[in-house]
């Protein structure tokens, strides 16, 4: 079975683009994939990809080929919605087909336009990733899905506030010198635990922002790239997926989700690693909260653990396990089914040394990317390496 190898990764900035439609920041992100691969538009097999609330934002549907096309392919093309999560499955999707064999070019990316849809409105299209009739239909938003699920985890394990104030410090760090991040902006702890509360405990500095952007990755078979003398020096080697009940009420924890543990566990299996061999991970933080439930159902944390592993200083870029360097959606934004191929992108150029914070680590060989859907009902894990 061949590997599937990363030969190249396109990004648009993320943050507020008005005067442009979705299809156009598609273009931009796959064709700049293309461009960084060597590769053109009649090189590609198929195409997966991500997105959530396009036919609601930009009333479109079919958006497969259409953002296929936009970038110059006329290949099958296949739209996947896993909410927040979208993306991180098109590119489960891709390496599967690259992985069986069944193609040696696949374009992998997502895109989400959203700032086009004031507040109120955005939140009630994301709202919709929830239980339409127990959960959305009440007044349940995300934000106070989260603030649950962050009181219930300061009621079992501990912690506070200032715990996750260093988590959207330390993110925001991060993005300062990535030039595709929404929020290029330095804070302080006092700036999180001061700022207007949204859903006790979460602020809104604990909160990602509302974003535009698309992102696309293309993977090639490893016959494919030593044929055509790519350069793909990182490889996705383990991939995996979990699920979970959809409505918070239903499940037996609040503080915990054994969906991303199903798919951190399926990956590292499948790439014959574990947890103590990640170098650098970039997790799902839409809430502060969310970096935390992540690194415990990843392993890299015993429960109760990961809650002031930031204020340690153990995922910093300077720590020991650097977590989010590209800023996290905390930092970097959520268009939401850009998200999960734009966290494969960092985790790649981390590893092969072309990221603006690849000089944080010493010579990393292993990487993990981690995507979500919804209050993690939905889950995608990957692990990433160097090729030897």
């Amino acid at each position: 079975m061949s590997r599937s190898r990363i030969a190249g990764t396109g990004m648009t900035a993320f943050g507020e683009h008005p005067d442009r439609s979705g299809r156009d920041l598609f273009a931009e992100a796959g064709l700049a994939a293309l461009e960084d691969a060597g590769l053109t538009p009649d090189d590609v097999d198929e195409v997966f990809y991500g997105n959530f609330v396009g036919t609601l934002s930009e009333n479109q549907g079919h958006q497969g080929p259409l953002m296929s096309e936009a970038f110059g392919s006329t290949a099958p093309a296949k739209r996947i919605e896993g909410a927040c999560a979208s993306s991180g499955l098109a590119i489960r999707e891709a390496a599967r087909v690259v992985r069986n064999g069944e193609a040696d070019v696949v374009v992998a990316g997502g895109m989400e336009r959203m700032t086009n849809m004031d507040t109120a409105g955005a939140t009630a299209s994301l709202a919709v990733a929830a239980d339409a009739l127990y959960e959305v239909r009440p007044g349940v938003t995300f934000p106070a899905a989260y603030a649950l699920m962050a009181r219930a985890y300061f009621e079992q394990f501990g912690g506070d506030r200032t715990d996750l104030a260093h988590i959207a410090v330390k993110n925001h760090e991060n993005a300062l010198v990535n030039d595709h991040a929404h929020l290029q902006t330095e804070i302080s702890v006092d700036d999180v635990t001061e700022a207007p509360t949204v859903a006790d405990p979460l602020g809104l500095y604990d909160a990602c922002p509302i974003s535009d952007g698309a992102s696309a990755v293309i993977l090639t078979s490893d016959a494919y790239a030593e044929h055509h003398d790519l350069d793909a020096p990182v490889a996705i080697t383990g991939s995996g997926q979990g699920g979970d009940r959809m409505a918070l009420q239903d499940r037996d924890s609040f503080a915990k989700t054994p969906a991303t543990r199903d798919a951190a566990q399926e990956a590292y299996d499948d790439a014959t690693v574990v947890p103590d061999d990640i170098d650098v991970a970039e997790v799902h933080d839409c809430f502060t909260i969310a970096e935390v439930l992540a690194l415990e159902a990843l392993d890299l944390y015993e429960d109760g653990e990961a809650i002031g592993a930031a204020r340690r200083g153990e995922t910093t870029r300077d720590g020991p396990l650097p977590v989010n360097l590209s800023g996290g959606l905390k930092a970097k934004g959520h268009p939401v089914g850009a998200t999960g191929t734009a966290q494969i992108a960092a985790v790649a150029k981390l590893l092969a040394g072309t990221h603006p914070r690849a000089d944080a680590l010493d010579s990393p060989t292993v990487g993990l990317a981690q995507n979500a859907g919804g209050t993690v009902a939905s889950a995608t894990v990957h692990v990433l390496e160097v090729v030897e």
